[in-house]
């Protein structure tokens, strides 16, 4: 009993997550896949087996490419900001100052509010009457359509993400530049080296892994945004903010065609299984010895 005890029971305090895993993860997974070669245009309770006909519908599809753009271009304006800012903040906020885990608490705060509550609250900002419009009209300039004008609906949107993101990106900095050896920044110090220099010399390159890190997690959550385009924009104007995961939403549960959100979420598992590979192969060469 005590040898079936030592062997067998560790696994049934794993068996709850793994049968919550099976459920809400595996068979969905395998389930999407399935469907993206099944044809529910004529029958939806009664598909056929179309083959790969959805994939070559999608990749044919010229809106697919413009969401595939669309998406790429949030993660090109978003990601940048994302792991370079929260660094300085961390710098800032690491060093001996007065008030700093008040500053800490309000940095953090946008993370714990709901990203809904935080879009409808910029969705005001933005607003053409909305507060933001207002400033700028002090300094004589015309009103600007942060949400309605094609050149700044996208960078309006990923600037929420930004605002909802510093704090916990923040954080990883902070738990990393805890390890940086002080040593080396007292050496630092006795070569005549200024801040900036001890932190380009010294902190940099012993945090590049979660300076990595904070790169791939950003990456993947911008190609998987969709909470501030539902609640912001609904893709619009003109599909200008439209990404991919606003796209399968919009198939599958207004258009109903659930091959193609199948499919198109299949095209989204690959992207995200490469930058995957690339953080693996290329980041973290050493760590799993490649």
């Amino acid at each position: 009993m005590n040898n079936f005890s030592q062997k067998y029971i560790p696994y049934l305090f794993l068996l709850p997550a793994m049968v919550m895993l099976v459920i809400f993860f595996f068979i969905p997974f395998f389930q999407t896949i399935l469907l993206s070669f099944l044809d529910y245009s004529n029958d939806i309770y009664n598909p056929v087996f179309a083959g790969v006909e959805n994939y070559k519908v999608l990749l044919s599809s010229k809106e697919f490419y413009t969401v595939i753009f669309n998406t790429f271009l949030f993660l090109i304006i978003a990601v940048p900001i994302l792991a370079i800012l929260p660094l300085f903040v961390a710098i800032f906020i690491n060093q001996k100052i007065k008030f700093i885990n008040l500053y800490k608490v309000i940095i953090y705060l946008p993370v714990v509010v709901s990203i809904v509550v935080v879009a409808i609250a910029f969705k005001w900002i933005y607003a053409q009457e909305g507060i933001l419009n207002y400033f700028i009209s002090l300094f004589n300039i015309n009103p600007v359509g942060w949400l309605t004008d094609t050149q700044f609906a996208m960078l309006s949107v990923a600037l929420v993400t930004v605002y909802k993101g510093i704090g916990y990106y923040m954080m990883i900095y902070l738990s990393a530049l805890i390890g940086v050896p002080k040593d080396l920044y007292e050496a630092a110090d006795v070569d005549g080296a200024n801040e900036w220099h001890k932190h380009l010399t010294v902190t940099i390159p012993h945090i590049m892994p979660t300076i990595a890190l904070v790169v791939t997690i950003s990456s993947i959550s911008a190609l998987k945004v969709f909470a501030e385009i539902y609640v912001m924009t609904k893709g619009g104007p003109l599909n200008s903010t439209k990404t991919i995961v606003y796209y399968i939403y919009e198939r599958a549960f207004e258009n109903l065609d659930l091959s193609l959100s199948s499919a198109a979420s299949v095209v989204l598992l690959i992207i995200i299984l490469i930058f995957s590979i690339i953080n693996v192969t290329v980041f973290e060469k050493k760590r799993y010895k490649l």
